[in-house]
């Protein structure tokens, strides 16, 4: 069962919740709309039920740091490098962003590069924050010492899921946001299959041997391993693979975060990487609007083969969802919604 939570009640008990660990609380605000955005579009696997799996822990056991702030290491303009000082990664990947297009207005790309940051999130959600602006913005960012998926051929993990993200404006329309692990799935995924006690299909885990894996549970037991984008070896994995390695060098080799191949445990998100980079485009050239609100209106009207199931982009269905949910409130579990309200209550009393 579910309870329709207004999403201005929603974002505020979250707010307190973090406000309650020491966050500030306009740093808080902006940490619980990121962690919302899960729950807002759709995409629950990264959204509230992580509060007390993930952020909360992070907090408690110092792992972030609630009052501190980013530190700017380098500055040449155009281009930023940031130490986050493990603050929640919810916030620091939004400021990094926001800042990254302030960069943009003025040279027509802005680049924040962060390292020490801790989870952020929906990385779809910080690259949207540029298209707000009428911008492009793309968001790159490694699990820094978590290794989860081993490379084809690999006898051991080596890389964390690496998340990359781009969005960009389209006009009156919902903006595309393409937000993707560059393993086949993200963990959030296979860990709310667990929970709900269902199979998932071949091609998400296999054993070290390649077997495919249809229990969830097995993952978080150690008995499997995610794959990457592309399938096996025979397949693609490569494809896959790459892509994760093209997120670890854009977002921890560049600021100099922890590398997944270098860790010393293997087992800890701690000290990741985050590239956040915006583009002005109409800064380059005018016309940019009217073109991009030409081209997803193009690919929203392109003939489909059923018509009850239009073509549609990235980000359109979560657009869709989230202005029904703002409109009509947003579902959260009873289970999510009495651990956010004990929780609150606890630190209350």
């Amino acid at each position: 069962m579910t309870v329709l939570m207004p999403y201005p009640e929603l974002l505020s008990l979250v707010t307190g919740i973090f406000v309650d660990r020491g966050v500030p609380r306009d740093r808080a605000a902006i940490a619980a709309a990121a962690l919302c955005h899960g729950d807002l579009t759709g995409v629950t696997s990264h959204g509230l039920v992580n509060l007390t799996r993930l952020y909360l822990p992070l907090l408690d056991e110092g792992r972030a740091d609630p009052a501190a702030d980013m530190v700017i290491q380098t500055d040449l303009g155009a281009c930023v490098l940031a130490d986050a000082r493990r603050t929640l990664g919810l916030w620091s990947a939004s400021q990094a962003m926001e800042l990254a297009c302030a960069r943009a207005s003025r040279h027509g790309i802005g680049m924040v590069s962060l390292r020490g940051a801790t989870h952020i999130g929906c990385a779809g959600h910080h690259a949207a924050r540029a298209a707000a602006h009428g911008m492009i913005g793309l968001v790159a960012s490694n699990c820094g010492g978590q290794r989860i998926a081993p490379p084809p051929g690999g006898a051991a993990p080596m890389l964390g899921t690496n998340p990359l993200a781009l969005a960009c404006p389209a006009g009156d329309a919902h903006p595309f946001v393409l937000d993707m692990s560059t393993t086949v799935v993200p963990t959030g995924r296979v860990r709310a299959a667990a929970r709900e006690g269902r199979a998932i299909p071949p091609g998400w885990l296999s054993t070290d041997d390649g077997a495919p894996v249809t229990d969830a549970a097995a993952f978080d037991r150690g008995d499997a391993h995610l794959l990457w984008l592309g399938g096996g070896p025979e397949t693609g994995a490569y494809k896959g693979f790459g892509l994760g390695l093209l997120v670890e060098v854009l977002g921890a080799l560049v600021p100099g975060a922890m590398l997944g191949a270098l860790s010393s445990d293997g087992n800890r998100d701690d000290d990741i990487g985050v590239l956040t980079l915006a583009i002005a485009p109409e800064l380059l050239r005018g016309g940019f609007a009217a073109d991009a609100t030409a081209l997803f209106a193009a690919v929203r009207g392109w003939p489909a083969r059923d018509p009850a199931a239009p073509v549609v982009y990235p980000g359109w269905h979560e657009g869709e969802r989230a202005a029904r949910f703002r409109a009509h409130g947003v579902p959260v579990p009873d289970e999510v919604c009495e651990v956010l309200h004990a929780v609150r209550e606890r630190a209350a009393g």
